[in-house]
């Protein structure tokens, strides 16, 4: 069964395209992390390793296809979100509507 792209998924990670990568992989500095950023090219589920990344504001590694540095840049530029998956699902129900 194939979920539709606007459905939130909230048991994400078995869908994760990195759930078969090594946790190295993900958790490098400098010019390796475009490589990691990379596997988050095709992941059915970048949106919602984001919102969980954002949400508990995980320090170190690529999630959701981003950097702890830009992770950090979006929090300082949006201190008043309070929920970050509530406002992807809200996208995602708006873009279902249009």
């Amino acid at each position: 069964m194939r979920r539709r792209q606007s459905d939130w998924v909230e048991d994400w990670t078995p869908l994760a395209a990195c759930r078969t990568s090594q946790p190295d992989e993900l958790f490098v500095q400098g010019a390796a992390q475009q490589q990691a950023k990379r596997i988050c090219l095709r992941c059915p589920v970048v949106a919602e390793c984001l919102a969980d990344a954002l949400d508990h504001r995980a320090e170190f590694g690529v999630w959701g296809g981003m950097t702890e540095r830009e992770r950090r840049a979006i929090l300082r530029r949006h201190p008043a979100v309070a929920s970050w998956r509530d406002l992807f699902q809200r996208a995602r129900a708006e873009e279902r509507v249009d």
